[in-house]
């Protein structure tokens, strides 16, 4: 039984418009998206911008709401759950987002993002084990731990995704949605940040659903590529069919796009 099972899931969105804001249409963001995800592995999810991969991670960890389908994680099905019922899961399935600076809260020392979910998780924690978790998680994701008292205005964009990389760890999640996590950093620290989140996934475990744009990055990290263009999962294979033989023209386009070093 793999570890995370999506089918037939869709997300439409409503389009409203006259006077009195009545329902006109809708924006099928999602629309029958099938696929599954294993322990320990990574699923690459790549398209261009609009092509509903981020509305994919955002629904299946409810952050966005599904109009049908499924989504079981560890063989139960949570798209039925009340948040309530939900909370408990949200220690196994985490978000890694696509701003690394947006995502942080800049009025908070780096110490208390992080242990922001501890501190909900884990409320019988004491604030001197918070404290020494945050520091294990920053040296985990190659940061110093005194700069917990340091702020994110105070931090490169490489160091900020470590931060928000070291966040979702807290709870030591079993699945985690990497919504484009190296989209927003120069090329040499993306590679970083590639390795990085392959060498924790190798110590723990995690399986990861790779949201990006550039097949190139999906490539280097995933066990098997879907790719998605107006909603749909045009292509599904494994990443090194999907990079030396294309089927879908839409991919053979997005390859096209890859730039060639040398």
């Amino acid at each position: 039984m793999s570890l995370l099972e999506v089918e037939n899931l869709c997300t439409w969105f409503p389009v409203r418009g006259g006077l009195l804001r009545r329902k006109t249409g809708e924006i099928r963001a999602v629309d029958g998206v099938s696929f599954q995800v294993e322990a320990g592995c990574t699923v690459g999810l790549v398209g261009e911008s609009g092509s509903g991969k981020t509305t994919v991670g955002r629904t299946i960890l409810k952050l966005a709401k599904a109009t049908s389908g499924s989504v079981r994680f560890d063989g139960r099905e949570i798209l039925p759950l009340s948040e309530r019922e939900f909370r408990p899961l949200r220690r196994d399935m985490q978000m890694i987002f696509q701003d690394p600076y947006g995502s942080l809260n800049p009025r908070f020392t780096i110490g208390s993002i992080v242990g922001e979910a501890l501190e909900i998780h884990f409320p019988q924690m004491t604030r001197a084990d918070r404290s020494d978790r945050v520091a294990e998680l920053l040296r985990l994701v190659g940061l110093h731990p005194d700069m917990m008292r340091r702020y994110p205005h105070e931090f490169s964009g490489g160091q900020r995704q470590r931060i928000g990389i070291a966040r979702a760890l807290a709870v030591k999640p079993r699945f985690i949605v990497c919504d484009e996590p190296v989209s927003a950093l120069d090329v040499s620290v993306q590679a970083q940040i590639v390795n990085l989140l392959q060498d924790l996934q190798e110590q723990f475990g995690i399986a990861y659903l790779f949201i990006a744009h550039d097949l190139a990055v999906v490539e280097h990290i995933s066990d098997h590529v879907l790719v998605m263009h107006h909603g749909k999962i045009v292509e599904s294979a494994s990443a090194e069919a999907i990079y030396h033989d294309p089927q879908h023209n839409y991919t053979k386009t997005l390859l096209a796009a890859v730039p060639v070093i040398g």
